[in-house]
């Protein structure tokens, strides 16, 4: 199947953003597109993979053919199969290529979603580890990242994954310097958290590769007002979200994600911070809207899910990772949570 070609007219935007500035003039390591030359890009796709991490990465360099009213990206779609992948939401995207040699590019990009385990199989393993000792350069998006430390790729580098597989991700590669941030793109291999973290990233490259102008003029196309540096936190701290400022809250909370296999009590919480249990509850429910005991189960729960979805651990270890004395206690308040069972959530993703 034979790429599209996606370039289209341009469009005159004004120049804005200053992380595309600082982009253009500090660049990248990566491969310098030569004057008047096309810059070649894949897209692996591995099923599960989030779609809105893929557009997010691919629209910035269809947008830059289009105001640009030059082809400057080309890219080509491929999966394990050669024929198609499905993605997060279930959609299927036909593809270009199976896992073959890609030719001279600037990027091999892998793009992953949920399901980590399912993602890393030995051929994409394999294929990745031919193409790098062939010159490629690779990079990853969402749980990408993932993919590549399996790989090998990782070891002393800087990297950016989705928030929800930092502790996972930490535990299981060490030797990876993780960062909280949205991509990592002054490194051996590119990286980007996932989300809107991949049009970050893509604009910062169009930055460094056709400078600020450009950049910024996709940036005004997706209406993407509040483009970020590599370096800008992913999620909003709690603080900010819930505008706490009560430091026994913030510490509290902090206790609860410290302690997620020790299952701290509300009283043990209040006993730390040395106040009492009545104004712990009365601080989460101003501050919240739930109680202690509530907050503490759901974020029990919601690092359990995670263990499900990005580990082979068995139920009977996920349960004692996050604090349940055993695996029917922590089936039944699982169930009850998200209304599936531990085992049915894990068989979703097989």
């Amino acid at each position: 199947m034979a790429p599209y070609d996606h370039a289209e007219r341009r469009l005159d935007v004004d120049s804005r953003a200053a992380p595309l500035r600082r982009a253009a003039a500090a660049g990248v390591e990566r491969p310098s597109p030569a004057e008047g030359r096309i810059s070649q890009f894949v897209f692996l796709l591995v099923d599960n993979f989030s779609h809105l991490a893929f557009s997010c990465a691919i629209e910035p360099l269809r947008i830059a053919n289009r105001v640009s009213g030059q082809t400057l990206y080309r890219w080509r779609l491929a999966s394990r199969d050669g024929v198609s992948a499905v993605c997060s939401n279930r959609a299927v995207t036909l593809v270009d290529m199976g896992l073959e040699p890609p030719g001279r590019i600037e990027r091999l990009i892998v793009v992953s979603g949920d399901a980590v385990q399912q993602a890393s199989t030995p051929d994409v393993i394999a294929y990745l580890r031919r193409e790098r000792a062939a010159g490629t350069p690779i990079g990853a998006i969402c749980s990408g990242a993932c993919v590549l430390a399996r790989a090998g790729f990782l070891d002393g580098q800087a990297a950016a994954v989705h928030w929800e597989y930092h502790d996972v991700f930490a535990e299981r590669f060490p030797e990876v310097r993780l960062t909280r941030g949205v991509f990592v793109a002054d490194a051996k291999f590119i990286t980007a958290a996932g989300g809107t973290a991949s049009a970050d990233l893509m604009l910062h490259l169009i930055a460094a590769d056709h400078g600020p102008d450009l950049a910024t003029a996709v940036a005004d196309q997706m209406v993407y007002n509040a483009v970020r540096e590599g370096t800008a936190e992913q999620r909003v701290s709690l603080q900010s979200r819930h505008g706490m400022r009560n430091p026994h809250l913030v510490r509290a909370v902090a206790l609860v994600q410290e302690n997620i296999e020790e299952a701290v009590s509300p009283g043990q919480i209040a006993s730390a911070l040395g106040i009492s249990t009545r104004q712990l509850e009365r601080l989460f429910l101003r501050y919240l809207g739930t109680s202690p005991k509530r907050f503490i189960i759901e974020t029990r729960l919601t690092r359990a899910r995670n263990l499900l979805v990005q580990t082979e651990q068995s139920i009977t270890e996920v349960a004692v990772a996050c604090g349940f004395a055993t695996p029917s206690t922590f089936s039944k308040a699982y169930r009850a949570h998200f209304g599936v069972s531990p085992v049915a959530q894990r068989s979703r993703l097989r």
